[in-house]
């Protein structure tokens, strides 16, 4: 099956290419037949550059120089059918032979630009398989949809991170956003996803990773100014930053803890109501070394079962369409507050780019997550020991209630 899905996908271009094959061909015939069928004044020949001209648009060097061969070889059949090899025709056939030297030679060139473009989109893509996870879609109670929209056409990722670990009977998130663009917001962006993703095992309050992170990103952007000028170094650090936004969500309890870094605040989806989840605390950016910061606060929440959590970047609120105004998430968001995860992240997408023009102006990057009850950890636990036969208390012991009882007569 493998070998057949390969030759299948090796025909389909090969068959469509030399299919549009067909249209140079025809005219090369076409105009040698006129023209040498017309009245002597009228000179067709010339036409036949058409047909060498179009070739690159669908096919490669080698095709693109067949056409031209024929072309010239047309060429000739008709000044040899027309009186001679005079030096009209002698210059068209020259002409000819030389702009599909041309061709062929810049459609050389941009096929080796295209193999390049390719290697980089692999490594593009390759880059942001390591860097930026896709979020698994379940963890724990919570059902999870991520996406990343870039704004550059080639790119595959940005300074937009996001990432998700479990840490003891919960789940912590972060959602960020890294000043500028370039290697640079990625080297930020890596760093500090790196730093959660190791942090958040370790630390046993939000608190504290919160504080963990900030260590990262300051050690990481000392590191950085160290390689620049002096005069340089005093803008990095005053210019490099990392707004976040990171959670921790309980598997059993609803209250969910936020610390807001200068991050856009969260959506709340509950029961049909959108609300805007403000922090009372607003903290400064994380890499803001140079500002005193006195501590990280936290915010609570109530996070219910079916209730559904947005997370986003700027680059979904500060999208505009192409009158100038901004996309109003919290209104769009209001009409799909019945959907999953998936549909809802996709609903987002789609009119987001409607909304825009087709074209984002910066990286955008969206979290899903909702809280389904029949993900409980320990509902699914009960369910399989069950089905089993006995069901046990999370301590190990018999459930008196749940265990069988014999069959009349089969004591």
């Amino acid at each position: 099956m493998g070998l057949r899905r390969r030759l299948a996908d090796l025909w389909q271009p090969w068959q469509s290419g030399h299919a549009l094959l067909a249209i140079p061909l025809a005219l090369i015939v076409a105009i040698t037949v006129v023209d040498v069928l017309a009245p002597r004044h009228i000179h067709l020949g010339p036409l036949l550059v058409v047909a060498p001209a179009i070739t690159p648009s669908f096919a490669g060097p080698r095709l693109t120089a067949l056409v031209g061969a024929l072309a010239v070889i047309a060429q000739t059949v008709i000044a040899a059918l027309r009186g001679g090899f005079t030096a009209n025709h002698q210059v068209q056939i020259a002409a000819l032979a030389v702009i599909s030297l041309l061709l062929v030679y810049f459609c050389r060139k941009r096929e080796r630009r295209i193999r390049v473009l390719d290697r980089v989109r692999s490594v593009s893509e390759a880059t942001q398989r390591v860097v930026l996870r896709p979020l698994p879609h379940r963890m724990g109670p919570l059902r999870i949809a991520s996406s990343y929209l870039a704004a550059e056409d080639e790119a595959q990722i940005g300074g937009d991170l996001y990432a998700a670990t479990r840490a003891g009977n919960g789940t912590r998130l972060i959602i960020g956003d890294v000043r500028g663009k370039g290697l640079t917001s990625i080297s930020d962006a890596s760093v500090l996803m790196g730093a959660f993703r190791e942090a958040a095992h370790r630390s046993t309050t939000l608190l504290e990773l919160g504080d963990t992170l900030e260590n990262s990103i300051c050690r990481h952007l000392a590191e950085q100014a160290e390689h620049t000028h002096h005069s340089e170094a005093d803008h990095e650090l005053h210019e490099h930053f990392i707004t976040a936004l990171i959670l921790d969500i309980p598997d059993e309890d609803p209250m969910v803890q936020m610390t807001n870094c200068g991050h856009p605040p969260p959506l709340l989806l509950h029961k049909g109501r959108v609300t805007t989840l403000y922090s009372s605390h607003p903290q400064p950016p994380l890499g803001m070394c140079d500002l005193p910061r006195t501590g990280f606060t936290l915010n609570a929440f109530t996070f219910e079962d079916d209730d559904t959590l947005l997370l986003y970047t700027d680059g979904v609120i500060e999208a505009r369409a192409p009158d100038g105004t901004f996309y109003p998430l919290a209104e769009r968001v209001a009409q799909w507050t019945g959907s999953g995860p998936e549909k809802l992240l996709q609903h987002i997408r789609d009119d987001l780019l409607a909304f825009v023009g087709g074209h984002l102006g910066d990286d955008a990057a969206m979290v899903v997550i909702q809280r389904s009850p029949k993900l409980q950890p320990g509902h699914q636990l009960r369910k399989i020991i069950h089905i089993s036969g006995i069901s046990h208390h999370a301590d190990g012991a018999p459930d008196a209630e749940a265990t069988p009882h014999s069959a009349p007569g089969q004591e």
